[in-house]
């Protein structure tokens, strides 16, 4: 007579023999997940537009619900942080620039830039402008130099940062005009937009995506641009490198992981946004805002070393701590703060905000 074997053994042997049989399934193979992408900046910023250009897409295609996730603050330093410190699961992606390679050289973090995440893949370029309010007397780079020239230190220039590429792309300006303009940091480009429209401050340096409806509507004027050969969509718009030699700040958007995400996700997610870049139709929208889609993992990785190589030139290692100032136009709502970007190995760029 055979022995009865209880059916709660029965479930439990079934229950190991799966562990043992199945292979872990990468949650982004799992239909009906969510999927967080952090993007670390405000709404309404180039890589807001970005994040829901390609969230929908993705979304769509895979069975899987995006979310965007906007956590500005600390020089984008909050949103990266978050993702650094997200259990390397598949669930949780970060959206950003090279942010991530510039703040170490300006603070004490607790994470590490180049180790802390996996590189997934390269997006776009995204050329940046430096406007004007339609209304202001300055019409050209030259008018505003001049100006800054004449009343040393009065001229405002607004960005996000602190210790954003726009903040180096800043400090760079400076350095090639030698002329004293004072930075006025914001969360992300959207505050900094909001500002100009309200003739807070006088110049507005961002990435053309979320300048782009101000630029055509005619309520900002485009003055420069820091790509190295003329916009398509601004061939009447000067570079700076017209002006000054060899100026270029080249502004670039990717995806990456935490660190020890499975390599079959990483490389999953990869292909996934490539092909979301690759939809005609998105392909369209994004050359018509600015983006410039390059789609790379293969070099991506390498491409994010060599970044941090070039702003850890342009930058100094200090780390000390933001000096809050005094606003001398309470209008202008947003806090600023001081930072010494200190020198540059190549420019020489310094810093005395």
């Amino acid at each position: 007579m055979r022995a009865k074997v209880p059916a709660s053994a029965v479930i439990c042997s079934l229950a190991v023999l799966a562990s043992v049989a199945l292979p872990n399934i990468p949650a982004s193979s799992q239909p009906g997940r969510t999927l967080k992408l952090v993007v670390p900046a405000p709404a309404g910023g180039a890589g807001d537009i970005l994040a829901r250009q390609l969230a929908d897409r993705v979304g769509q295609s895979h069975a899987t619900s995006v979310v965007i996730e906007n956590r500005p603050g600390g020089g984008t330093v909050i949103g990266t942080e978050a993702v650094a410190r997200a259990t390397p699961d598949g669930n949780t992606l970060l959206l950003t620039a090279p942010y991530l390679v510039i703040a170490p050289h300006l603070r004490k973090l607790n994470f590490d830039p180049l180790t802390s995440f996996e590189p997934i893949c390269h997006l776009v370029s995204s050329p940046g402008v430096m406007v004007v309010n339609s209304a202001s007397p300055y019409r050209t780079l030259a008018d505003v130099v001049e100006a800054a020239r004449a009343k040393p230190g009065e001229l405002t220039f607004a960005a996000a940062g602190p210790g954003t590429v726009h903040h180096v792309g800043f400090e760079m300006l400076k350095r090639a005009a030698d002329v004293n303009l004072t930075f006025v940091p914001y969360p992300g480009g959207a505050p900094a937009i909001a500002a100009l429209l309200g003739s807070h401050v006088t110049v507005v340096f961002a990435e053309y995506a979320p300048l782009a409806e101000y630029i055509q509507s005619g309520k900002f004027r485009a003055i420069a641009t820091t790509t190295r050969i003329r916009m398509g969509s601004l061939p009447d718009v000067p570079t700076i490198a017209e002006s000054y030699q060899h100026y270029e700040v080249d502004f670039w958007w990717g995806l990456f992981g935490p660190a020890r995400i499975v390599r079959q996700t990483a490389s999953q997610f990869a292909d996934w946004f490539t092909a979301a870049m690759k939809v005609p139709e998105i392909n369209a929208k994004l050359l018509a805002q600015g983006f410039m889609p390059v789609v790379s993992a293969r070099f991506f990785a390498s491409n994010t070393t060599a970044t941090a190589a070039l702003f850890a030139r342009q930058t100094s290692s200090r780390t000390d701590q933001p000096r809050h100032f005094t606003e001398p136009n309470a209008a202008r709502a947003a806090p600023a703060f001081d930072y010494d970007l200190g020198p540059a190995a190549a420019e020489g760029i310094t810093t005395s905000l």
